[in-house]
């Protein structure tokens, strides 16, 4: 098999079996949505199907408004073919990420760009908070966006697993009230949307699949910093949730010293750091450049981050083999890279005790990552291929 980190054109396997039509449909619009701008003899290569198959195909998308013709492909001989792309006002997503220390909500389109955001930073918001958010905010944005509610396909919602019950520094004892919260409900006024509800870790892996990394690696394990800390796993492009639906949970793994690596290496982990040094997040979290003491509490987070990190990615490269390990979350981008590269250092460095390592990378979708790939849910779920492995190595 190819290896998923090469720059080779990925393959979307089609199928000709009878009454696959709906499927071959799916996996049409995912290639043009993923690859475009391409012309129907590319996607044919994609897609395996023929070229009939995929005329016929790319007729009726054009026919319902998912795709558009985006001009002609010149250098070669003869009249040169269409390039087909998907139409950005075909539809919409809402997207909201409910975290212990801030809410998202975006509104975006069909190609995935984000047509509105509202976030609150607010320390264990309680679900009428988070709920009368959403009410006063969600037809605003619409407005403002000139979106038409009647195209509005779903809303997904990206929050962690036991969000009241994890026990991070400050969590009030009312916020376990969200154990027994039903999110559908939470959301049902104004819109009543067709609702998708998800792992944070899980829907920031899924929008990487979608928009960012997972475009040339197919097979990667996403490490989500947020409040606290979380991960993905994407084999073969398909995400894998483990007999109970928690995979990836590394945030509760230990480190060295029998604490929870999420202590340290999450965003209530870096403001308890921060604290000690006579700091908080708020030198970090903005567009001001920190003081040379902000600098310094950052510095040696970062190091004693990446080291708590090996651990983790220990157990990564040994028991998953992923073509890379993507590190996303709601860090400033600058310290996302710093601490992406310096945990690359560290795992060379001891390439040679384990079989393989994977690169550490700063994810493409960062901050928003949970917010937008919950986003993607409903459009998953519509109109995108439901197979679970729809990637392949191309020939």
């Amino acid at each position: 098999m190819t290896s998923s980190s090469t720059q080779t054109r990925p393959r979307l396997s089609g199928t000709n079996l009878e009454r696959a039509a709906d499927h071959n449909q799916r996996v049409t619009l995912h290639a043009i949505r993923v690859l475009a701008p391409l012309t129907r003899v590319e996607l044919a290569a994609i897609t395996g199907l023929t070229g009939p198959a995929i005329a016929n195909i790319t007729k009726r998308l054009l026919q319902d408004g998912l795709i558009e013709e985006a001009g002609q492909r010149r250098g070669g001989r003869g009249q040169p073919p269409t390039k087909l792309v998907v139409r950005p006002d075909a539809c919409y997503s809402i997207g909201v990420n409910i975290d212990r220390d801030h809410i998202t909500i975006v509104l975006v389109d069909f190609s995935g760009e984000t047509l509105a955001r509202i976030s609150e930073e607010v320390n264990f918001a309680l679900p009428d908070h988070v709920r009368a958010l959403y009410r006063r905010s969600i037809k605003n944005m619409l407005r403002k966006a000139k979106v038409d509610i009647a195209k509005v396909v779903g809303l997904g919602i990206a929050v962690p697993d036991d969000l009241g019950l994890v026990d991070l520094p400050g969590r009030p004892d009312t916020y376990a009230s969200w154990d027994s919260v039903d999110m559908v409900e939470l959301f049902r006024e104004p819109l009543d949307l067709p609702t998708f509800v998800e792992n944070d870790a899980a829907a920031a892996a899924m929008g990487e699949m979608q928009l960012g990394l997972g475009h040339s690696n197919n097979s990667f394990f996403y490490i989500l910093i947020s409040a606290g800390l979380g991960g993905g796993l994407v084999v073969d492009g398909n995400y894998l949730r483990g007999a109970h639906g928690r995979s990836g949970e590394l945030g509760f793994m230990r480190a060295a010293s029998g604490e929870e690596i999420q202590q340290l290496v999450s965003l209530s982990g870096l403001a308890r750091h921060l604290e000690q040094g006579g700091c908080t997040l708020a030198d970090v979290m903005g567009d001001a450049e920190p003081n040379e003491a902000s600098k310094a509490c950052i510095a040696a987070w970062i190091e004693d981050a990446a080291h708590q990190l090996t651990v983790a990615l220990d157990a990564i490269n040994c028991l998953i083999n992923p073509a890379a390990v993507l590190i996303g979350g709601r860090l400033p981008t600058a310290l996302l890279e710093r601490l992406a590269e310096r945990a690359n250092e560290l795992m060379q460095a001891r390439a040679h005790l384990l079989p393989t390592v994977a690169p550490v990378i700063r994810a493409a979708l960062s901050a928003d990552a949970p917010a937008v790939g919950a986003a993607i849910l409903p459009f998953s779920h519509f109109l995108l291929p439901k197979q679970a492995a729809l990637w392949k190595a191309s020939a």
